[in-house]
Order: structure tokens, then C-alpha cells, then sequence
């Protein structure tokens, strides 16, 4: 009976561990989201360019 309950204590130790591990990286992503780091997400958009030039070439 007493390696049964270890087994148990070990398994429920094991199951708090990962969910401390969870909710840390589950916290740190909202953060890192709320930042809104702008030059991550930047895009730029030469469509409106008179100097803009195409790489595709046309197949005639």
C-alpha cells in the first residue's frame, strides 16, 4: 500500500510541477503579446510607389 501512495505523491508532484510550468509560460506570452512589439509585426507597402518595381516577370 505504501508504494501505491508514493507512486501517487510522485505522479501529483510530477502534475504540480507542469501546471506551474503551464501557467508561467501561459503568463509570460500574454505579456509578451500586450507589448505589441512593432518592428515584429511591421510590414512595409511599396504598392503606392511611382519608383515601385515588380520582381515577376510576365510569361509571353
Amino acid at each position: 500500500m505504501k508504494k501505491v501512495l508514493k507512486i501517487l505523491a510522485i505522479v501529483a508532484a510530477i502534475a504540480g510541477v507542469c501546471a506551474a510550468a503551464y501557467a508561467l509560460v501561459k503568463k509570460y506570452m500574454e505579456k509578451k503579446q500586450e507589448e505589441g512589439n512593432t518592428e515584429e509585426n511591421y510590414v512595409s507597402c511599396t504598392c503606392g510607389d511611382e519608383d515601385f518595381v515588380t520582381e515577376t516577370t510576365v510569361a509571353e
